[in-house]
């Protein structure tokens, strides 16, 4: 088993809130959690101002993605086909696990997710051997795991944290775990670089 992230950012553009929520929580998220290997589902909804407004993550056995059952789910409906023609933002990706740490807290209140293209080799040594135990210090930083993207665009690596509230960003150990002189040192060979914040909104389940 490879285990995996599908990573979806969306906007709804021309799409009514109601009427995205209906679909997504109604018909496209809960057709993904029946595929066999799709073994949860979450949506969350932006926190930092930026967009796309809305995330929705799935943790997956990798595999899932090429079976018959998630190849008959990806078919879409005609009211599926009408609802993703007038959303201004679709964006799907495709992550490999790398390495995770810490323990997992189901839903996770919030999530922030760190998408970065550089010198790899680099960027996970530093993140192994000082970012992660600096973050897992401070209370409340329940779970970091490390991606790298498979499929779609966007910076090669994410880092994928779970964290009980923003306000660790402004506590003094969160501050010294990214302003060390190696932080510095591996952001500066950075040449692309996505950070998002997200906090909960609901939990996908099967039809």
């Amino acid at each position: 088993m490879t285990e995996g992230l599908l990573y979806v950012l969306s906007e709804p553009g021309e799409v009514a809130e109601a009427e995205f929520h209906d679909w997504y929580d109604n018909e496209h998220a809960p057709a993904r959690v029946g595929v066999p290997g799709i073994r949860s589902g979450y949506r969350y909804r932006e926190l930092d101002g930026a967009r796309p407004s809305w995330l929705a993550w799935y943790e997956l056995d990798l595999a899932a993605l090429a079976s018959p059952e998630y190849e008959v789910v990806r078919r879409r409906s005609p009211r599926e086909q009408s609802v993703v023609s007038r959303l201004a933002t679709l964006d799907r990706r495709v992550y490999e696990l790398t390495g995770s740490w810490g323990s997992c807290v189901a839903p996770a209140p919030v999530v922030v997710s760190v998408a970065l293209s550089g010198d790899t080799a680099e960027l996970e040594r530093w993140y192994r051997e000082e970012h992660v135990p600096l973050l897992l210090e401070l209370p409340g930083w329940h779970r970091i795991r490390r991606y790298r993207r498979v499929e779609g665009d966007g910076p090669e690596v994410l880092a994928f944290h779970e964290i009980a509230d923003v306000s660790l960003f402004g506590s003094p150990g969160y501050r010294h775990a990214t302003s060390t002189p190696w932080r510095d040192r591996v952001m500066a060979t950075v040449t692309a670089r996505e950070r998002r914040v997200f906090g909960y909104h609901n939990k996908a389940t099967a039809r």
